[in-house]
């Protein structure tokens, strides 16, 4: 039985590049083959950088990608001190050259500018005491999978896959990843073709949160799972335990394991729950509007625990690259928004108010819930961003009524309400 998904025929259909992971279990002898093919890239990997590094204190021209792959790689395995570098594929070392350029090319465009999101720094050196260590290899390296289930790898061999699912096409590329808890995964780049959702006449907005993970326009409230605050207690007892092994020892290495192995529990469970909850919201949603929090700032304060676990930033990123996959609208709000004191239905702004009030009663007579009204204001504010910005969110326009057309001097000043918010 194949595990790969028949081609498709073409279509009009833009293509998308997707990864699909595995467990992988390699046996005692592959696991020193993946040990020392890691290490030769990190080798190659430092090797270049170093390089590099001197090349531009020394102030001389920048060293193209094939000059650094003929000097460490092709003229150092006729050296005795890089001979071993023929005892690996050439394709993983060559891919960890093409690293070092990614790294230096995300720099540059960071600094210059033509990067969005956070300043990168400058590429680092990798050490073998890296929590995670992964290698790439290329069609060009021969690898495949076989009939059997298993993948084939150059000088590695036949590693058995854990197939969750079926690869929707022939992979371009396959990483083998070792993570901090000791665990193999390989880590496939396939092209795929998106077929879009049908389309909905609902739009939400959510508004995320400590006590409830999110809460929806529509006054659906998710309770927050605190994954890592379930786990503190185990977590605490392995971190004594680690901290009363003498450093160097085995014994600490097994102790960091089992530590790690804790954490990716948590992760994974967090990271499981979250595509589950970011898969409904898109199914059963045309429009996702969410606020733009500054999660950054937030993991400074007295509150960082709670926020990191909480995993907003990877939530959201779920929604947007889903959204995108099945043809549904994603926006962001301005972070500075007044969503919280915001009356959602007369649109009049109140004063601050602390956290501990999760109620509070508009002049206008309206009682809000204090999450709810502000999931009500995102979706508001992010039809509203949409419209400005020439995206058919509401219906067209009618004619006016007779009473309303005039000669008012203040007849131009024409108003709308979007949501129960007034904008002039």
């Amino acid at each position: 039985m194949s595990l790969i998904a028949p081609r498709l025929p073409p279509c009009t259909l833009a293509t998308v590049r997707l990864r699909y992971n595995y467990r992988v279990y390699p046996t005692p002898g592959q696991q020193v083959e993946l040990a020392r093919a890691f290490g030769c890239a990190r080798v190659v990997f430092n090797d270049g950088l170093r390089l590099r590094q001197r090349a531009r204190e020394a102030g001389e021209k920048y060293i193209c990608d094939a000059e650094l792959s003929r000097r460490l790689i092709t003229e150092a395995k006729q050296t005795p001190e890089r001979a071993w570098l023929g005892e690996v594929s050439a394709v993983v070392l060559q891919q960890a050259l093409a690293d070092l350029s990614i790294a230096y090319r995300n720099f540059f465009d960071s600094v210059s500018g033509r990067r969005k999101g956070r300043k990168l720094a400058p590429p680092r050196f990798r050490s073998r005491k890296d929590n995670r260590q992964a290698i790439r290899f290329t069609r060009n390296a021969w690898f495949k999978v076989l009939d059997n289930g298993k993948l084939r790898l150059p000088k590695i061999g036949d590693l058995q896959v854990c197939w969750s699912r079926v690869l929707p096409s022939d992979p371009s590329s396959v990483a083998i990843i070792r993570d901090a808890a000791g665990r193999y995964f390989a880590s496939f780049v396939v092209r795929t073709t998106d077929v879009p959702l049908p389309e909905l006449d609902t739009a939400v907005g959510i508004d995320l949160g400590l006590t409830h993970f999110a809460v929806l326009s529509d006054g659906t409230k998710v309770a927050a799972p605190r994954f890592l605050r379930r786990a503190a207690r185990k977590l605490k007892r392995l971190q004594q335990a680690l901290s009363r092994k003498q450093r160097g020892s085995q014994n600490r290495r097994k102790a960091v394991v089992k530590v790690a192995r804790a954490h990716a529990q948590v992760a994974d469970t967090r990271r499981d729950w979250q595509h589950k909850l970011s898969t409904a919201i898109i199914r059963e949603n045309q429009a996702v509007y969410v606020e733009d929090l500054c999660v950054v700032g937030l993991g400074r304060t007295r509150l960082a625990k709670s926020v990191h676990d909480a995993g907003w930033a990877s939530f959201t990123a779920m929604l947007e690259y889903k959204a995108d996959r099945y043809g549904r609208t994603f926006a962001r709000v301005d972070r500075f928004f007044p969503s919280t004191r915001m009356c959602s239905a007369c649109g009049r702004l109140n004063e601050k108010m602390a956290l501990n009030v999760r109620s509070w009663d508009c002049p206008c007579g309206a009682t809000h819930d204090r999450d709810v009204n502000a999931a009500k204001n995102v979706r508001a504010a992010g039809q509203a961003d949409l419209n400005a910005r020439g995206a058919h969110v509401r219906p067209g326009l009618v004619p006016a009524a007779r009473r309303e057309a005039g000669t008012h001097p203040d007849a131009a000043r024409s108003t709308r309400s979007v949501e129960g918010i007034s904008i002039l």
